[in-house]
């Protein structure tokens, strides 16, 4: 069978090869991939705890709205997007991943629970920006050195392993929030997130390595780096980035879920039911990662990305009939579970195929800086929507946008 891959998309994956010569006998779970994976797990555990409060937070305590906490988490992501491809090009040019992870982790672990001294919701707005740049230097680095770390044929289980533990961290932590919440104020709940967000820092000085590879792109700069990405990923990019603009955070569910639940409990048990509702979502999340990235290592990355940008638009679709309804509460958390599984997981490793050893940083940066904007653009818009508009229509152009993403990936990538 003809391949589809441009000439030069062959030649990047044919001068890869040399970077995976020296994984030949080494298992997928190696030292770098199990501790890159549990410094995501309690990493995810801090931040994930904060942010299952956030939006209560900010409407409770601090007086907001929805599209104050739309705008907190686009703003945030768009934070994190401007640092994310130079982040992972200075990786790429210094030949070092480690550094620029150590202190993303170290400013998301410093930030997230300084929320809890805020008073108003601008001052929420800077601390979450901050905390979220700190996360986007990493990821890129981190992804690249994950990458790095896997034998060839494996960058799927390695990035469903990396993406379950990063989602049991985002299980146990809002869980930790749910047990809290009738004891301590929301306020309090961010102190104790400080807790799992130091031992990720520890986590990753002891255990992540760098690994020895080509560095073919040191002399280039920042520019040409990102010009010279291969065709068929940026052709990838633009199905990405096309779904990220209805791909909007989670929190947002949660707090739709709330506000459902609300007239008939009460704002402490919604608040409570809503948590839970979104450590379920988590759950479904870290339980598909590892069996999504092992199904992606065997069929086509592209198909199964592309069943997860349907599953969004599904989840979507059944909330414009949210109600308090166990049922449709259930289903909309558990799609939004498994897409996130799918689409957090296939990305990066599809991604990995189409980048080579000494572009890698940048590309990965430059696919995170894409999700980063979309982020930006779709959590803002459905917080707007939702406050001035309804539901219904919110939810029904992220469904739209996100067929069309769809179809945009399935033309345009091979």
């Amino acid at each position: 069978m003809r391949s589809s891959l441009t000439p030069r998309t062959v030649a990047v994956i044919r001068r890869d090869d040399a970077d995976h010569q020296n994984h030949r006998g080494i298992p997928w779970l190696n030292r770098n991939v199990l501790g890159i994976s549990l410094t995501s797990l309690f990493s995810d555990m801090s931040h994930e705890m904060a942010t299952a409060i956030l939006p209560f937070f900010i409407i409770f305590d601090l007086g907001g709205t929805a599209a104050i906490v739309g705008v907190i988490e686009g703003a945030s992501d768009g934070a994190s997007s401007l640092v994310k491809s130079y982040s992972g090009y200075f990786s790429d040019r210094t030949g070092r991943r480690t550094p620029i992870m150590f202190l993303g982790y170290v400013l998301t672990a410093a930030l997230i629970p300084a929320i809890g001294f805020c008073t108003s919701w601008l001052e929420v707005l800077v601390l979450r920006a901050g905390a979220w740049m700190g996360r986007g230097a990493r990821g890129a680095p981190r992804d690249a050195l994950l990458t790095e770390s896997a034998p060839r044929g494996s960058t799927g289980r390695a990035f469903g392993f990396q993406r379950g533990m990063d989602t049991a961290g985002a299980v146990i932590g809002p869980a930790i929030a749910l047990l809290l919440i009738p004891y301590l104020p929301y306020g309090s709940i961010f102190f104790v997130s400080f807790i799992p967000g130091a031992v990720s820092v520890v986590v990753v000085v002891a255990l992540v390595r760098e690994v020895r590879r080509n560095k073919g792109s040191s002399g280039r700069s920042f520019r040409s780096s990102v010009t010279g990405l291969p065709r068929d990923f940026k052709l990838f990019l633009v199905g990405v980035g096309l779904f990220g603009i209805s791909n909007f955070s989670n929190v947002i569910f949660t707090l739709r879920a709330e506000e459902v639940l609300q007239p008939s409990l009460g704002p402490l048990q919604a608040s409570e039911l809503a948590v839970l509702l979104y450590v379920v979502l988590n759950l479904v999340y870290a339980i598909a990662s590892f069996p999504v990235g092992h199904l992606a290592d065997r069929t086509s990355k592209r198909r199964l990305l592309a069943i997860g940008y349907v599953v969004f638009a599904l989840a979507c679709i059944a909330s414009i009939f949210e109600s308090p309804s166990g049922y449709i509460l259930a289903t909309i958390f558990i799609l939004a579970g498994l897409q996130s599984a799918i689409v957090d997981t296939v990305e990066g490793a599809y991604a990995a195929d189409l980048i080579g050893g000494s572009q890698r940083g940048s590309g990965f940066g430059v696919l995170q800086t894409v999700n980063g904007i979309g982020d930006f653009v779709s959590s803002t818009t459905i917080g707007v929507l939702l406050t001035v508009v309804s539901a219904w229509l919110g939810f029904s152009v992220m469904a739209a946008i996100a067929i069309a993403g769809t179809v945009m990936l399935l033309t345009l990538t091979r």
